[in-house]
């Protein structure tokens, strides 16, 4: 005598299906998203090339090798307008004779 599953049975192994595709899911997307990350890091946000970081003095600022923009990570403005203003003129001049082509 064969016995069928029941309704309960069947309600029960569906959830467990469910569950654990949305759990591969979002573990798959979690994935994709650390990837976007990583593909981006330390590129120009202008023109995609890859960003190289110039410490003047206190302050560290990511150049772009090919369109010339710079960047500064969050704080650094912050750093740059507590330089005081004698000093304020010499480290521009200093970040941008370090620029590449410049």
């Amino acid at each position: 005598m064969a016995e069928t599953p029941s309704a309960n049975e069947d309600e029960y192994f569906l959830k467990q299906d469910a569950d654990l595709v949305k759990e591969l899911r979002a573990k798959r997307n979690a994935e994709r998203v650390e990837e976007e990350r990583k593909s981006h890091f330390m590129k120009c946000s202008k023109c995609g090339a890859d960003l190289k970081e110039i410490k003047t003095n206190d302050v560290a600022v990511d150049v772009c090798s090919d369109c010339g923009g710079m960047w500064l990570d969050a704080g650094e403005l912050d750093l740059l307008r507590k330089v005081k203003e004698h000093r304020f003129g010499s480290l521009f001049s200093e970040i941008f004779r370090s620029l590449p082509g410049k």
